[in-house]
């Protein structure tokens, strides 16, 4: 066994992770026969490949041409099955010409993902769930080599460090924000101290950015509005991150309503312009209404001054995307499109929508993708696209990363929906540049902060032998989801 071979000596693991894994926010759910073709092509491709090149299965799907291959294989079974409204645009070549792949599945985007997760594993949220609880031991990470002693020592694997090697070692991005998952302060696996103590390590050299966080916020949650003061006062936040299908007894809230407009005037006066919207992806039947987006036009027509930033884009992940008609009723990225429309507010104006689990779903249904996409590019406008990928729940990002430079909506549906084509200029908006406005960085203060920091340095020696995982972190079962409701596993 060579040392490229340490974590899938068979090299069995795909570098473009097609399955059921859910973000713990929605139940899994389970991949087509499409994809299950798809994926059992990309191993049969890879193996021939891999023979073909002189290397181990392991080696060649670590390469970029490991991606492009598995890419090619997912765009043969769509198009078996008709679904050619989407494509990943990669060659015939890239599969055994390496700088062909390069070219492809590589890049040298700023990419600033404003949508990452992580769990701390020493945190005081342990000390109040019950002794026997194994929260996250579900997770096929939580049994990798770096894995403590100790009924809990597993949580080491879902560490800073790990976080860091998944995110920053195994992928191109940039920088990340820390965001928050919906919960009372009581029961938070990261803490906002959690969150700043991670940046704090990944900044250990040269001052880099990075990691920016959230201060997470539910006004219909007694103590919450108060507690915004502290966190825009003490913790540099960047925006306020609330989740309006979550609430006492599961009841959810608009923003329009009093709780809503109170919480948007208080970030206004705190001087903290971005407010983070949780939107699609509902719980569950008694969130699904304050899931939906027919609130955010009404704001961001009363507070042209704010930002508001729709995670997940208003996705429903059941629904069957299709093109956007006005009062046609359609709920997910639709209701978002509907309340922009009824409120007169113009693409590229004071509303994002943000990728974070919608892409990673739609990398599984490539006419879906071309018209969501296609339909936020339109609606919410090239500049207000926002990349971000709920990661560490789908492990690295990097396959998200290397679908998304190569995908392509089809002449077809550009002509006949008058979607505009996907190109290099709007990736690379998306992939960083847009969200580096309401973010207020500079892009190119942080790529000079990031080229000789720790990371870049670690990042550096790593490439000499890399040691993806790929593999993804979250329930991909409907036992696991209710167990990481239950218990964080």
């Amino acid at each position: 066994m060579t040392t490229k071979d340490i974590l899938d000596k068979d090299g069995v693991r795909l570098p473009i992770k097609i399955d059921s894994t859910s973000n713990g926010e929605y139940e899994p759910i389970p991949i087509s026969k499409r994809n299950r073709e798809g994926n059992k092509l990309a191993l049969e491709w890879a193996t021939k490949n891999a023979k073909s090149k002189g290397q181990t299965r392991r080696e060649f799907l670590v390469s970029s041409c490991g991606a492009a291959s598995t890419l090619l294989a997912i765009n043969h079974a769509n198009a078996y099955y008709g679904s050619t409204g989407g494509f990943f645009d990669v060659t015939t070549e890239s599969a055994l010409e390496t700088d062909s792949a390069n070219a492809q599945v590589g890049g040298g985007e700023f990419i600033f993902d404003v949508q990452g997760h992580y769990v701390n594993p020493e945190g005081d949220w342990l000390s109040r769930i019950p002794p026997d609880a194994r929260p996250y031991a579900g997770m096929q990470k939580a049994r990798c080599a770096a894995g403590g002693e100790g009924d809990r020592g597993y949580l080491d694997c879902l560490s800073e460090s790990e976080f860091i090697k998944d995110i920053f070692l195994d992928s191109d991005t940039d920088i990340m924000v820390l965001s928050f998952v919906p919960s009372t302060h009581e029961t938070e696996p990261v803490t906002i101290e959690d969150a700043d103590r991670t940046r704090e390590i990944v900044a250990e050299l040269d001052g880099s950015k990075r990691l920016m966080i959230h201060g997470r916020v539910n006004p219909n949650q007694d103590g919450d509005l108060e507690a915004m003061d502290e966190l825009a006062e003490n913790w540099n936040i960047s925006a306020f991150k609330t989740y309006t299908q979550y609430g006492p007894g599961g009841i959810g809230y608009f923003l329009h309503d009093d709780a809503g407009i109170a919480m948007i005037e208080r970030a206004k006066k705190l001087g903290v312009k971005n407010i983070c919207i949780h939107k699609g992806l509902p719980f569950g039947p008694r969130s699904y209404e304050h899931s939906q987006s027919s609130d955010i036009g009404v704001v961001a027509k009363m507070f042209p001054e704010m930002n508001f930033l729709i995670y997940h884009s208003s996705y429903v992940s059941t629904n069957e995307e299709v093109e956007f008609v006005a009062g046609a009723g359609r709920d997910g990225i639709d209701t978002l499109i509907q309340s922009l429309v009824d409120n007169d507010i113009s693409p590229n104006s004071n509303v994002y929508a943000e990728l974070g689990s919608t892409w990673r779903l739609l990398m599984q249904k490539p006419d879906d993708a071309a018209h969501a996409l296609g339909k936020l590019l339109k609606y919410c406008g090239e500049d207000n696209v926002l990349w971000g990928t709920d990661s560490i729940w789908y492990g690295s990002p990097q396959d998200q990363i290397q679908a998304f430079r190569t995908f392509q909506i089809s002449n077809e549906y550009q002509e006949r929906f008058g979607y505009p084509a996907i190109t290099q200029r709007v990736r690379e908006k998306i992939f960083g540049k847009n969200a580096a406005v309401p973010y207020g960085i500079d892009q190119r203060e942080i790529q000079r902060l990031t080229a000789s920091d720790f990371v870049s340095q670690e990042k550096l020696a790593y490439q000499e032998n890399p040691q993806p995982n790929f593999l993804t972190y979250g329930p991909k079962t409907k036992r696991e989801f209710l167990n990481l409701l239950k218990w964080g596993g």
